[in-house]
């Protein structure tokens, strides 16, 4: 995953090296489970060399799990991509499954209409260690995966034009609970903006959170488990 030759300019980096991340593409998205123990990261984009193997190869994205206690790498596995150009965040439910944001590059802010917005849910569980494979025999074990939430669907459902909702949706986090006809949990979704303003200084691309309610049996089958903050009573 580590490219050979570092440099600070993109072309050059992508000129010297023929494997590791794809320059400007690395450890998107970062999480800790919610006993506090396992980092989890996913790139953005294909690694250089799975990238040029074509085909299946070319969807995907490893995901690599770090003990927090050692520091050590325990775990390397594949999330192979759906309908997304790449995937910019990846959030804990609890200790092996995770909601992952799969997108495009379309929508406010590009000048488009937004395409694909879709939060993933997926299960380390059974999940296959990649680590010595290449992007062919990765892609024939990716994780299980199954879609969570159409983001672009749900807010054009409430109101929100598809060339209103931001290319870079590319933050999650799971809120406080609400009481709304019961228990409901949080997801927040932010958008990167990467400060476009106009001319006249006027911000056209605006930083936004939408924030989406779910509860338990949203989840179909799968357990939220709040993260514990350290030191705080189990």
């Amino acid at each position: 995953m580590f490219v050979a030759n570092l440099r600070p300019r993109g072309a050059a980096e992508i000129a010297d090296n023929t494997s590791g991340r794809t320059a400007n593409k690395g450890m998107e998205g970062l999480a800790i489970t919610s006993d506090g123990k396992t980092l989890v990261g996913i790139v953005q984009a294909s690694l250089i060399q799975d990238a040029a193997e074509g085909g299946a190869a070319s969807k995907v994205l490893r995901i690599v799990t770090i003990d927090v206690e050692t520091g050590k790498t325990t775990h390397e596995y594949t999330y192979l991509l759906t309908t997304g150009s790449g995937v910019s965040e990846i959030v804990a439910l609890n200790q092996h499954e995770f909601l992952v944001d799969e997108r495009d590059g379309k929508g406010l802010g590009d000048g488009s209409k937004a395409k694909v917005k879709q939060i993933f849910k997926i299960d380390l569980t059974d999940a296959v260690d990649v680590t010595e494979m290449d992007g062919t025999s990765a892609a024939a074990n990716a994780v299980s995966k199954s879609l969570f939430l159409d983001i672009v669907k749900v807010l054009v459902g409430n109101g929100i034009a598809e060339d209103q909702i931001p290319a870079k949706l590319e933050g999650l986090a799971l809120g406080p609970d609400v009481d709304y006809h019961g228990t409901v949990h949080t997801l927040w979704v932010a958008n990167d903006n990467d400060f476009l303003q106009d001319l006249n200084g006027a911000n056209t691309n605006p930083k936004q959170f939408f924030v989406f309610g779910f509860t338990d049996a949203d989840l179909g089958g799968s357990e939220f488990v709040a993260q514990q903050p350290k030191g705080s009573a189990k």
